[in-house]
């Protein structure tokens, strides 16, 4: 007989926290119990009407124990197991986690076969501090960014975007460049930079927009973790700071060019890399400048970050500003709905962090 969870459940603009019903998993299924859930900046786009992702049930960062799995389903994913869900497939477009696919801020999430049998769930160590769970998959974007561009040893690290990856570069930035690239944090707001004054782990250098921006010593990377909204005039300005080789990790809508690259289908280079397939990634030459771009991670990456966070859980733990449950984090989602500031309870928003089963 089936049963039912709680999930917050999107109806048009708005969430709310609703029953639904937890389908048993079938053949190569499994059924998840999240432990706790990150809100992410597509996430956000999504609630605000900008984007047109068909998931009732958003979220695709975090950490769950699997419940039940169905016939077929390899004995490493037996009921108990700690695991994170890769959220994009890198063959498989029906897969987006989240997005195209009901996602994890519920109670049970139903796993398809198709990311199950793909190689799209990860075995985490029990060891793993699941508080952190929901900085996993943006610190795995980051470390699939920074090994990409470490191969054109830069001496000036820019990036531009102050939401969670932006923050993650920053304090990921010297595993991967060493301590002697200078790191540069463009924000969108002084609210984000005021943030950022505060942090124990700050980037070198800390701008409002790109008007005041320094001469930068070369080779120099840009880092675009942008909104959808702002990617196109963001790696603009990358381009107009002198920046060598750029990743293109903020969304672009389709067809999206820039004035600086005539011809280049920017939608396409960012398309080209998905889920770490090819590796190494495709990267388009302009130029002088080079350009790549990518969709989700792969396994590896999902791993160097756990590695990254068991390291050192103190470099990042901050960046968790908001904590809460199920209905609490439907009242966030309501806020952020309805304004394009990211101020929630009198605190810059950095990332959301939900609890949504209790851990022994």
């Amino acid at each position: 007989m089936t049963g039912t969870h709680r999930a917050i459940v999107r109806t048009g603009r708005t969430v709310s926290v609703a029953p639904r019903a937890t389908v048993p998993p079938g053949a190569g299924e499994i059924s998840i119990a999240t432990v706790y859930a990150g809100l992410c900046g597509t996430d956000i786009q999504m609630l605000r009407g900008l984007r047109d992702d068909p998931a009732t049930v958003i979220g695709h960062e975090g950490v769950a124990r699997v419940v039940a799995a169905g016939a077929g389903v390899p004995e490493e994913y037996a009921p108990g197991t700690l695991v994170a869900v890769n959220p994009t497939h890198p063959t498989d477009p029906r897969f987006l986690l989240g997005h195209n696919v009901d996602g994890m801020f519920q109670e049970r999430t139903l796993v398809p076969a198709t990311a199950v049998l793909g190689g799209m769930v990860l075995r985490l160590d029990d060891a793993t501090d699941v508080t952190l769970g929901p900085l996993l998959e943006p610190l795995a974007v980051v470390c699939y960014a920074l090994g990409e561009l470490a191969a054109f040893r830069p001496a000036t690290l820019l990036v531009l975007g102050d939401g969670i990856v932006g923050h993650l570069a920053v304090r990921a930035a010297p595993g991967f460049l060493g301590p002697g690239a200078r790191v540069v944090l463009v924000h969108h707001t002084a609210e984000g930079r005021e943030f950022s004054e505060r942090s124990t782990y700050r980037a070198d250098l800390l701008l409002t927009g790109m008007g005041d921006t320094p001469s930068l010593d070369g080779p120099v990377a840009a880092l675009v973790a942008t909104p959808r909204d702002a990617t196109v005039a963001a790696l603009g300005s990358a381009l107009v700071a002198g920046a060598d080789v750029v990743d293109v990790v903020g969304g672009v809508p389709a067809g999206a060019t820039a004035r600086a690259l005539p011809g280049v289908d920017l939608a396409a280079v960012r398309a080209a890399n998905c889920g770490g397939v090819p590796e190494p990634a495709r990267i388009t030459t302009v130029g002088r400048v080079r350009l790549l771009g990518h969709r989700g991670v792969a396994n590896r990456h999902l791993r160097d970050a756990a590695t990254e966070l068991a390291r050192d859980p103190g470099r990042y733990r901050d960046l968790i500003t908001h904590a809460t449950d199920l209905d609490g984090a439907a009242r966030v989602m309501r806020v952020l709905s309805r304004s394009r500031r990211r101020t929630v309870e009198g605190r810059r928003l950095i990332k959301l962090s939900v609890r949504i089963a209790e851990e022994d």
